[in-house]
């Protein structure tokens, strides 16, 4: 079992998760649908490995956007969440907060598909409309992507969390607001801060896991873990397994059709 191979003690006094519980977290997604499958059939493949009784999986959130199969990724998380032996958590990213905005606001749509919404549109099969300002055009691909998103799809972005808190971490999608506790930081800071979380050096009441800032390789520390790889761009799609106070990497690498899966260690 992964949990076996890489054990990893801090000197100080290190966060865990509950007893009995393995918590996998997995990082921006942003529809490399190819990735994801082998990253989840792995993760699914330890889990039933398992001899805990809690089994936990949280996706940090940008599920969708970048990559060629949104929809594809949405029905894979869907297929997971219906797995009675898992606990699974979707985090709200930014990405999928605007897509639900364009949904409700077609105004929305312009602004949605400059950082990757025309990507998701295309795996749905719509077409946005050819003018930034025709706003009945935009009105008309909202309809007809609600249309095209299965229930199954609408019901898992309704249902996502701005954060899930597992023993000694708290998941969320961008990270948190410095000074504030866990009970009063508001879901715009969870979906979207960046500089004043991640140059804060104080730790905050739980162990930070996120995603929403890219970066080369995982940042594993006493105050955070963040695990966006930027998978629509690098390849590397990344997630954390975490076992009392044990942390493990799993990436999944390549191009679809040549995907691999490797692990190894985190520090603190």
């Amino acid at each position: 079992m992964l949990s076996r191979l890489f054990p990893h003690r801090s000197a100080r006094s290190a966060s865990r998760t509950p007893p009995d519980c393995v918590i996998w977290a997995v990082g921006d997604i942003h529809g490399r649908s190819d990735l994801a499958d082998r990253l989840i059939q792995a993760i699914r493949a330890d889990l039933s490995a398992a001899p805990v009784s809690r089994k936990a999986v949280v996706f940090l959130g940008d599920h969708i956007d970048r990559g060629l199969d949104s929809k594809g990724v949405l029905n894979q998380l869907c297929n997971l969440e219906v797995d009675p032996a898992l606990e699974v958590h979707f985090i709200r990213g930014n990405h999928e907060d605007r897509m639900e905005a364009f949904l409700a606001d077609p105004a929305v749509g312009p602004s949605w598909c400059e950082y990757g919404g025309r990507d998701t549109l295309a795996s749905y099969g719509v077409a946005p409309p050819a003018m930034r300002g025709d706003m009945a055009g935009w009105a008309e691909t909202s309809r007809a992507l609600a249309l095209a998103m299965p229930e199954s799809h609408h019901d898992l972005l309704a249902t996502q969390q701005h954060s899930v808190a597992i023993g000694d971490y708290v998941f969320v999608h961008a990270g948190l607001r410095p000074g504030l506790p866990l009970a009063a930081q508001s879901s715009e800071d969870m979906m979207w801060i960046r500089q004043p979380f991640l140059d804060h050096p104080a730790p905050f009441e739980k162990v930070v896991v996120h995603g929403h800032t890219p970066t080369d390789a995982v940042v594993s520390d006493a105050r955070r873990i963040g695990i966006d790889t930027g998978a629509y761009a690098t390849n590397v799609l990344s997630a954390v397994r975490l076992e009392g106070e044990t942390r493990v990497l799993l990436q999944a690498t390549g191009r679809a059709g040549r995907v691999s899966v490797s692990t190894s260690s985190l520090s603190r």
